[in-house]
């Protein structure tokens, strides 16, 4: 199997473009391709995935364990014929001061060879000394080869080509000239997601085109590995337990996207059937057990969720009705009174006592450390701390202060800077979005409550 880490030097260098061209240009080869992305991030692999026509996997060393990503690598690549990795920022960042969850140190350990991306706009020979950096840096990584992106024009791109061959011995693989059109829209939290873009597809079809044409993808394999090794094993999603399986509702439309894809498997692998529903054009909550409403932008289609009333009358019916709930960022906001933005007012499901109202400015933004409190209503942990992140524009106001809370915040904002996790009903509704990684095991957590709250409806029904 080929193995590629697209990195760069820095960010907002075209990495994602790039990786998403070659996930489509080696598709359209015939090559199975297995995405994955370092670090929290939803929008990206939503993009990586629809480009390789395969679930997109996330790989954070920061909430995950080593032994964990290793195991998901491996596990879901069974069938692949290339496992392309999309980085985060640069080669070399990362939290750590030693690197220890750089993209760096990830591709070394996973032993796949580098692709750096090259933002070359203002510079020719400078870019010979930049790359002998990044090999000198840290001899554990080996850098395959270089894309240059955002390249002037042809005189430009001989430049750094003759400069590249001349003092370094890394291969030039390709070269991207400036194209907007090669772009894809930016907003307040990053890329648009594809899930939203109806064009999505033939923006992919295009950077496709791009990649094949500018870049030598043969050259670019052979040097990221080598075909035939014994195919992996595929890694099992279905239920694992001997209850019967539990339906879990899960929104997944336009406005709501943001799942890992791990997760998704955790919660089958916990006993969980995910039956998915639009909460824009559904006109009800399918039959389920338990409810599972992540993020995604519902601001931007507010006014589309705030006219389907019948879902928010089947939402809002169900959840003060005691149907376990969990919802991350964008579900809790599709729970709270209403999301308020550009001085307009849109009413939501009304179940959390509180208004959403969109800030210019991020209000959370990056990995939070969290405590739960005594009334986190999901069963025990041995650790009562727990590693997320929040990515939100918005804040919770006009907020009733008898409500309780799963979480004492340590690290981020969460919802007022010391308090996450709204505990209302059967439901548990916070800013930060978890993993199933990192001794977490909220899927398996979230199933078993569920189940509870099942026994306990059904016990009382018969007393």
């Amino acid at each position: 199997m080929y193995r590629l880490y697209v990195s760069a030097a820095h960010k907002s260098s075209g990495k994602t473009t790039v990786a998403i061209g070659l996930a489509a240009a080696l598709r359209a080869r015939g090559m199975t391709v297995q995405p994955f992305k370092k670090g929290p991030d939803y929008i990206d692999p939503l993009w990586l995935g629809a480009a390789a026509g395969r679930s997109c996997y996330n790989l954070d060393p920061y909430l995950s364990s080593m032994a964990e990503i290793e195991e998901s690598f491996s596990s879901v690549c069974g069938g692949a014929d290339v496992a392309l990795v999309e980085g985060n920022k640069g080669l070399h960042d990362g939290l750590a001061l030693d690197g220890s969850n750089s993209n760096a140190a990830l591709a070394a350990a996973l032993e796949i060879p580098v692709l750096l991306v090259l933002d070359t706009r203002g510079m020719t020979r400078g870019v010979a000394p930049l790359v002998l950096g990044f090999q000198a840096f840290d001899r554990s990584v080996r850098i395959a080869g270089v894309i240059l992106n955002r390249v002037g024009g042809a005189r430009h791109e001989s430049k750094l080509r003759a400069a590249l061959e001349h003092y370094t011995d890394v291969p030039v693989f390709g070269a991207l000239h400036e194209d907007r059109s090669l772009s894809i829209e930016e907003r307040h939290l990053g890329l648009r997601p594809a899930t939203e873009s109806v064009q999505a597809g033939e923006h992919i079809r295009h950077l496709s085109d791009a990649v094949a044409a500018a870049v030598d993808l043969d050259a670019l394999l052979a040097a990221c590995g080598t075909p035939g090794a014994a195919p992996l094993p595929a890694r099992e999603a279905s239920c694992t337990r001997s209850e019967a399986a539990l339906t879990v509702g899960i929104a997944r439309d336009r406005a709501f996207g943001f799942y890992y894809a791990d997760d998704l498997d955790a919660l089958q692998r916990a006993g969980g059937e995910l039956v998915f529903f639009d909460a824009l054009s559904d006109g009800r909550l399918p039959e389920v057990d338990a409810l599972y409403l992540g993020g995604g932008f519902p601001e931007v289609l507010a006014a589309e969720l705030s006219a389907n009333q019948s879902m928010l009358a089947s939402i809002r019916a169900a959840v003060q009705g005691g149907l376990p709930t969990y919802a991350e960022c964008g579900g809790l906001m599709l729970l709270s009174r209403a999301i308020v933005w550009n001085e307009v007012s849109y009413p939501m499901a009304g179940v959390i006592p509180g208004d959403v109202e969109m800030c210019e400015r991020p209000v959370g933004r990056g990995y939070v450390h969290l405590d739960e409190t005594a009334d986190m209503p999901w069963p025990r942990r041995a650790e009562s701390t727990v590693r997320a992140h929040e990515f939100h524009h918005s804040k919770l106001v006009n907020v009733d202060p008898g409500l309780r809370y799963a979480y004492r915040v340590r690290r981020g904002h969460g919802v007022d800077g010391e308090r996450d996790g709204i505990v209302i009903h059967n439901t548990l509704a916070s800013y930060a979005h978890l993993r199933g990684t990192g001794g977490n095991g909220w899927p398996a957590r979230f199933v078993d409550f569920a189940r509870t709250v099942a026994s306990g409806a059904r016990t009382a029904s018969h007393a």
